[in-house]
C-alpha cells in the first residue's frame, strides 16, 4: 500500500494526503520514526490523524503508513498489576528501555511474549464451544484467576485439539473446527478500544455494590453495573474517595484510569496502590488492579484514549463473569482533550468551546457499564461500574462537562468545599447529592439488612434536611427560638453528621462499615431520638434539654463508629442504656415538677 504524506502539522494532529484506502479510526504510523496515531477525520482523500506522541520536528512531505486496524488493546495474562499509559504501552518496559521519560516511537508490546502461563484446560476435546465460552484458567495473581475465552469474533465450532500445561501468551493453546475452518486459538485477544464488547443480555440494577461507606450505602447506594459521578473542587477529596472505593467495594477486579491528572498526584497513586492491602485477603490490592496512567504533561491525544483503553479492559473481565470496578479521574480532563483536538480540526465550537458531540461521547462511555448474561453456554452474569470524578473549574457544576455527565449517571456524589474545610470527610454534601437506585435496591437491602433499613434511612434523611431549614432561623434568631422539639431535631442531625456520615478513611476500624455496622448506628441514633422525643412531648415536664443533650450515652454513640466488627452484639447495651437513662431523666423531671 503507498505511504501518506504529510500536509500539515497543528501540535497533536497530523494531516495527511493520499490516504484514500484508509478508513475512520484506523491506527497508522507517522513518519519515520514511527509514530503511534489515530485516524479521527477522512475528507476525500485527506486523514486528520490524531498522534500519540510528541509531535516536534515532524514536518510536511514525511509518510505515514496505515496499518489497516483499528487501535486495539491486547487482553490476556498479565493484564492485572500492570501499569499502562493511555495507548496500553507497559510504563515499567519502558522505563527498562529507555529511562524514566517514555522516547518518541518507542514501540513494545503490551503484554509479556516470553512469560510463560500455567494453562488448565476447562474444556476437552470435541466439545462445542460458542463465543464467550473458557477454554481453560490461569492463576494470573494469587487472586485472579484469569478465564481463557473463546474470542467473541470467532465463529462456534468444536474443539479439535487443547494442550495444556505451560505457554506463552501467543503459543497455539487450542484448535477449533469451525464452518470457515480450523482456528488457532491462543491465551490472547485483541479488541478496538471505541467498540464495546459483545454480551447475551443486559440485566436490571437490583443490587448494590458494597463500599463500606456509610454516607454512599445507606444514603446514595450505586448499583452493581451501575454509574456514578463524583464532582467537586480541588482538594475536595475525589481521589481519597476513590481509592477508599477501589479498596472496599466488593468489586473483584479494579481498573484505575488516571486521566490527565498532575504527574505528582498520579505518582501518589502509583506508589500508593502497591502498598495497600486488599482487606479480604490481605494480599496487595494491585493483585487485582490494572492501573492505565496518562498524566496532564503525556501527549493531549493519549488522554483521549485511555478511558476507552481502560473500560474494554475492565469489560474483558466482566466477560470472564467478574464483577469490576472502573474508575475514571478525571473525565474533565478527557473532555479538555476532546476540546483541544475539536479545535485543532476547526470544528463548529458547542458551549465554552467544547465540541457540540461532547454529550453523545460520554452517553457511548457510561453506557458500557452493566450487570449482564455474559456469551457463552454458561449462565455466567459480570457487572461493570463505572464511577467518574468531575473536576469542574472553580467546583462550578452548571459548567457543560458536569451537566452532560449529570444527564447519565445515576448516583451523584456532590463533593462540597465547605465540607472538606471542615474537615468532614467523605465531604459528600448530603443535601445536593442523589442515587436513582434506590427503588432498584430497597428490596435487597430489606431482605439482608432489615426490614426498617429504607424507612430508617428516609427517616435519617427528612432530619438532616429539616437541620438545613432551622439553621436557616438560628442563624437570623438565634437558637433560643426554637422549640424544644426543633433543637432536638438539631440535635439528632448533629449526631448523625458526625458521628454516621463523617468516616475516617486513615482509621483502621472506621475505614469500613460492614452493613449490619451501618444499620446498628443509625438505629441507635434513631432510636435515641424516639425517646428523647417522646420526652419532649410529654409538656408537663419541666425538661433541663441540655441534661438531655449530655447525657452520658451520648458519648457511647458517638464512639460506635470505633468498636471492630466483631463486637457488634454488644451495641443492644446501648439500647439499654438510652431506655434507662432517659427514664431515668424523665423521674428527675416529674420530681421536680412534684
Amino acid at each position: 500500500m503507498d505511504a501518506g504524506k504529510i500536509v500539515k502539522v497543528s501540535g497533536p494532529l497530523v494531516v495527511a494526503e493520499n490516504m484514500g484506502n484508509a478508513r475512520m479510526y484506523d491506527m497508522v504510523r507517522v513518519s519515520d520514526a514511527r509514530l503511534l496515531g489515530e485516524i479521527i477525520e477522512l475528507r476525500g482523500n485527506t486523514a486528520s490523524i490524531q498522534v500519540y506522541e510528541e509531535t516536534g520536528g515532524l514536518g510536511p512531505g514525511e509518510p505515514v503508513y496505515t496499518t489497516g486496524d483499528p487501535l486495539s488493546v491486547e487482553l490476556g495474562p498479565g493484564l492485572i498489576e500492570g501499569i499502562f499509559d493511555g495507548v496500553q504501552r507497559p510504563l515499567d518496559t519502558i522505563r527498562e528501555q529507555v529511562g524514566d521519560y517514555i522516547t518518541r516511537g518507542v514501540d513494545v508490546y503490551p503484554l509479556d511474549r516470553e512469560r510463560k502461563w500455567e494453562f488448565v484446560p476447562k474444556a476437552k476435546e470435541g466439545d462445542r464451544v460458542l463465543p464467550g465460552d473458557i477454554l481453560g484458567t490461569v492463576q494470573e495473581t494469587t487472586l485472579v484467576e484469569h478465564r481463557i475465552m473463546v474470542p467473541p469474533y470467532v465463529a462456534p465450532g468444536i474443539i479439535k485439539e487443547i494442550k495444556s500445561g505451560e505457554a506463552t501468551i501467543t503459543d497455539v493453546i487450542a484448535r477449533l473446527e469451525t464452518d470457515n475452518g480450523i482456528v488457532d486459538l491462543t491465551m490472547m485477544q485483541r479488541w478496538p478500544i471505541r467498540k464495546g464488547r459483545p454480551y447475551r443480555e443486559k440485566l436490571g440494577p437490583h443490587e448494590p455494590m458494597i463500599t463500606g461507606q456509610r454516607i454512599i450505602d445507606t444514603f446514595f447506594p450505586v448499583a452493581k453495573g451501575g454509574t456514578a459521578c463524583i464532582p467537586g473542587p480541588f482538594g475536595s477529596g475525589k481521589t481519597v474517595i476513590q481509592h477508599q472505593l477501589s479498596k472496599w467495594a466488593d468489586a473483584e477486579i479494579v481498573v484505575y484510569i488516571g486521566c490527565g491528572e498532575r504527574g505528582n498526584e498520579m505518582t501518589d497513586v502509583l506508589l500508593e496502590f502497591p502498598e495497600l492491602k486488599d482487606p479480604k485477603s490481605g494480599e496487595p490490592l494491585m493483585k487485582r488492579t490494572v492501573l492505565i496512567a496518562n498524566t496532564s504533561n503525556m501527549p493531549v491525544a493519549a488522554r483521549e484514549a485511555s478511558i476507552y483503553t481502560g473500560i474494554t479492559i475492565a469489560e474483558y473481565f466482566r466477560d470472564m463473569g467478574y464483577s469490576v470496578a472502573l474508575m475514571a479521574d478525571s473525565t474533565s480532563r478527557w473532555a479538555e482533550a476532546l476540546r483541544e483536538m475539536s479545535g485543532r480540526l476547526e470544528e463548529m465550537p458547542g458551549e465554552e468551546g467544547y465540541p457540540a458531540y461532547l454529550g453523545s461521547r460520554m452517553a457511548e462511555f457510561y453506557e458500557r457499564a452493566g450487570r449482564t448474561v455474559c456469551l457463552g453456554n454458561e449462565d455466567k452474569e459480570g457487572a461493570l461500574t463505572v464511577v467518574g470524578a468531575v473536576s469542574p473549574p472553580g467546583g462550578d457544576l452548571s459548567e457543560p462537562v458536569s451537566q452532560a455527565t449529570l444527564r447519565i449517571v445515576k448516583v451523584f456524589w456532590g463533593l462540597d468545599a465547605s465540607l472538606a474545610y471542615r474537615r468532614h470527610f467523605p465531604a459528600i454534601n448530603w443535601l445536593l447529592s442523589y442515587s436513582l437506585y434506590l427503588d432498584n435496591v430497597a428490596a435487597y437491602f430489606k431482605e439482608k439488612v432489615g426490614d426498617q433499613w429504607n424507612e430508617m434511612r428516609r427517616e435519617a434523611m427528612r432530619l438532616l434536611q429539616e437541620e438545613a431549614e432551622l439553621e436557616e432561623i438560628v442563624r437570623l434568631v438565634g437558637v433560643d427560638a426554637l422549640s424544644p422539639r426543633e433543637r432536638l431535631t438539631l440535635e439528632t442531625a448533629k449526631s448523625l453528621r458526625e458521628d454516621f456520615l463523617h468516616q475516617n478513611a486513615m482509621h483502621e476500624i472506621d475505614t469500613y462499615s460492614s452493613l449490619d455496622k451501618q444499620f446498628k448506628m443509625i438505629e441507635l441514633i434513631l432510636f435515641y431520638h424516639h425517646q428523647a422525643e417522646a420526652l419532649v412531648d410529654k409538656g408537663e415536664i419541666d425538661l433541663d434539654l441540655e441534661k438531655l443533650f449530655s447525657l452520658p450515652v451520648r458519648e457511647r454513640i458517638a464512639r460506635i463508629r470505633y468498636a471492630p466488627e466483631e463486637n457488634l452484639k454488644e451495641l443492644d447495651e446501648v439500647s439499654r442504656e438510652i431506655k434507662e437513662q432517659i427514664a431515668s431523666l424523665a423521674g428527675e423531671g416529674g420530681e421536680e415538677d412534684a
